[in-house]
């Protein structure tokens, strides 16, 4: 057992190139889609896929759609992980410090600034910033920060927090961050998570038996669903939307950011935001739970492509939420996690 006085917290996101210039947008990209829990193809054949055929192809393009959505002061996500961070740190007693999976600042530099602050520390808590338990998001994190503690061989311990899909903290965060928006005029919600391969939701299974094989798998009991990432955004929809009070017939759920040709998570939202108009659901909104930080994904992909998507083909209106990003209530649930596990392992 450790006093709280010996404790440290790492937020950790995703990550995001320097800047928008073509050679950092590259660099960003060899490092993330090089990481075999996100392309989890042998070595050699990543390898000549990623620096041969399609980093070469992006890299650019990506550039171009960083270009887009840049703040001034940096990335978006970057500058919203420092406001969350500092927000946290008001209400903690605690350093908080961010670190990257991809990118900077590096896991290392955060466990290094840890211990500048307090030379005595004893413990470290990792919060990963992703709410569902994938192996290309919440599981790469966690075990890179494991990964970097093992290598430079730290004193102190370290604690990762599991994924909070379920939380009510998390779920009321949510829930509250969208009220505002149910105001407005709407025909429908779409909650729209960011995709992963069929493959790997069922290379995910720990039962072998269960996920994408039994009929409504993501609603019977199973083992599996600790894992499982399908089960897992489902579960957020339907909680928030409970929360929320949404009509079944008024919400649904879809799958963006699909890469390469293999089958992905069904269905695709580039597919739906052309369809809906067509089902007479002209006025959208849509949420994007997965992503806590607004990024490329969200600023560019849902509410500049997707929108333009959506209006061209017969919409009226379309509204994206914005993620959690410093929202009072999603701060609060932060500081709730860390102090629960400060409580249980910590005198």
């Amino acid at each position: 057992m450790v006093s709280k006085s010996e404790v440290g917290i790492i937020l950790m996101n995703l990550g995001s190139p320097d800047s928008t210039a073509v050679p950092d947008v590259k660099r960003y990209l060899l490092e993330f889609l090089m990481d075999k829990r996100v392309i989890d193809y042998p070595w050699l054949f990543r390898k000549i896929l990623i620096e041969g055929i399609i980093v070469p192809r992006r890299a650019e393009k990506s550039a171009e759609a960083y270009s887009s959505i840049w703040w001034e002061d940096g990335s978006p996500l970057i500058v919203l992980t420092k406001q969350l961070q500092a927000a946290v740190q008001h209400d903690m007693d605690v350093p908080v410090e961010i670190a990257m999976r991809y990118g900077n600042p590096h896991p290392e530099e955060a466990f290094d600034n840890l211990l500048k602050k307090n030379p005595q520390l004893k413990e470290v808590i990792v919060l990963p910033l992703y709410p569902h338990y994938a192996m290309s998001s919440y599981e790469t994190a966690a075990e890179y920060a494991k990964e970097i503690y093992k290598k430079k061989k730290y004193k102190f311990r370290l604690s990762i927090i599991p994924p909070f899909y379920d939380e009510p903290a998390y779920i009321d965060a949510v829930a509250e961050s969208m009220r505002p928006f149910l105001q407005q005029n709407y025909d429908y919600v779409l909650f729209s998570y960011h995709g992963v391969p069929e493959r790997h939701i069922r290379k995910g299974d720990v039962t072998g038996h269960h996920c994408m094989k039994v009929t409504d798998c993501c609603h019977v009991k199973s083992p599996a669903h600790q894992y499982c990432y399908r089960h897992q955004v489902t579960i957020t929809a339907e909680l928030v939307a409970a929360k929320l009070g949404l009509p079944r017939e008024k919400w649904g759920i879809s799958f963006q950011s699909r890469l390469g040709r293999e089958e992905w998570l069904k269905p695709y939202t580039a597919g739906l935001l052309e369809t809906l108009p067509k089902e007479g659901k002209k006025k959208l909104l849509v949420v994007c739970p997965a992503f806590v930080s607004d990024c490329l994904e969200t600023l560019e992909e849902i509410a500049v492509e997707g929108k333009h998507s959506f209006m061209s083909n017969g919409g009226d209106s379309f509204t994206m939420i914005p993620c959690l990003n410093v929202h009072p209530m999603w701060v609060n649930a932060i500081v709730k996690y860390c102090h629960q596990i400060m409580q249980a392992e910590t005198v």
